[in-house]
């Protein structure tokens, strides 16, 4: 019986904490960088291929870029004064089929009434005949089936010295989910590439952000 009802509780619990994670965002993070200890100028401007020039999208995942680039002191550069950093980003999604079984715990009895007048006397120290508290076996784990479509949401930035195109960071970030919107999470996952800047070279690490 106890095993029955640590099963049954651990089977809960990680549906429970499944269901709470939908409305989280995880990226795996990984950045690469020879970042100067001491970078006195952090003027940059970004560096478009023809297509992300004129393209609305990317216009839009700049700016959260920028933004995110601001926080850390950055500043975009004007005419006046040339720029020592180029930033450059790319992105893209892709999507596959996914078949998941899972267990999920059943009940398929009424919990039971309790009359106190079915207990003996306290003092016996057993239950009634009458009444079994176990008379009802443990609950019922049944075997479900899913089919869904699993995206995988990709972002890549990278900064480089605009004399000699070093490079000075690279970061790539990685998130799988159920939502299929780019536009809804980029936010998140600029947040992601940034969270840690410019953190430890080649180590990978999971960035969690709550959707708002």
């Amino acid at each position: 019986m106890k095993r029955w009802l640590i099963a049954a509780c651990l089977v809960a619990s990680g549906l429970l904490l499944g269901g709470c994670a939908t409305n989280t965002i995880k990226s795996d993070v990984t950045a690469f960088h020879e970042w100067p200890a001491q970078l006195q100028d952090k003027s940059y401007v970004f560096e478009r291929t023809r297509d992300q020039d004129n393209n609305l999208e990317y216009r839009s995942y700049e700016n959260l870029v920028r933004a995110e680039l601001n926080r850390l002191g950055f500043t975009e550069a004007n005419t006046a004064h040339p720029p020592k950093l180029k930033v450059m980003l790319s992105y893209g999604i892709r999507v596959r089929d996914v078949h998941e079984v899972y267990p999920v715990v059943v009940n398929p009895y009424p919990a039971p009434i309790v009359n106190p007048y079915w207990y003996g006397p306290a003092w016996r120290g057993y239950y009634s005949p009458f009444y079994d508290p176990f008379w009802y076996g443990p609950p019922v784990v049944e075997r479900r089936e899913e089919n869904y479509q699993l995206y995988t949401r990709q972002l890549r930035v990278v900064m480089a010295q605009v004399a000699d195109g070093k490079k000075l960071y690279e970061t790539t970030v990685v998130s799988e989910g159920r939502n299929g919107s780019l536009a809804a999470v980029m936010p998140y996952m600029v947040k992601s590439a940034f969270a840690d800047f410019p953190g430890k070279s080649g180590v990978p690490h999971r960035v969690e952000l709550k959707m708002q």
